[in-house]
């Protein structure tokens, strides 16, 4: 395989991998209380994600996305930086800040895409929070914790000593 080959390919992989998204709504099922009617559930569940919206200020997928181009412009000024200044000590600035510039570009994205990640699953959990307290307050069924029961590992007791039988013999 070519390297230019090697290279698309990688730059395939990391253009897919940028296409995973966070959920644009609750990521936690709510159900409605017997006897309310579908429509009182949808008008309160919309209440209730606008109110979510609301309180968290964006939504996770921006917050994800806006760390990833964060991380790709940084890394590629640095990449370019460091690549200009170990260039211009061999005599080759441009080629050394184009070469740190696309590996900037390429280290950045990816650690950008996985801080992104990270915050967007942070705002994502602080948005269904808020949204199952919003359901939860109009009387809706929201999901609820087990509670775990604990139990005690106790060992058994020893075995009983009986003696040998008296009419045992060992073979020989």
């Amino acid at each position: 395989m070519k390297p230019t080959q090697k290279f698309m390919s990688l730059l395939v992989l990391l253009a897919l991998g940028g296409c995973a998204t966070l959920p644009t709504g609750p990521s936690v099922r709510v159900l409605p209380t017997p006897g309310k009617s579908f429509e009182a559930f949808m008008s309160e569940d919309a209440v209730c994600r606008q109110w979510a919206s609301q309180l968290l200020g964006q939504d996770p997928q921006e917050t994800a996305d806006r760390n990833t181009a964060t991380g790709a412009v940084v890394g590629t000024a640095l990449g370019a930086g460091v690549g200009a200044a170990l260039g211009a000590a061999s005599g080759h600035a441009g080629t050394g800040a184009a070469i740190g510039g696309g590996t900037g570009l390429l280290f950045g994205t990816a650690s950008g895409a996985s801080s992104g990640q990270l915050y967007g699953m942070e705002a994502q959990r602080r948005y269904d929070n808020t949204y199952v307290q919003c359901m939860y307050s109009k009387g809706n069924q929201v999901p609820g914790t087990m509670r775990r029961v604990r139990t005690r590992n106790v060992a058994p007791p020893p075995p009983d000593m009986y003696p040998v039988p008296p009419d045992y013999y060992p073979a020989r």
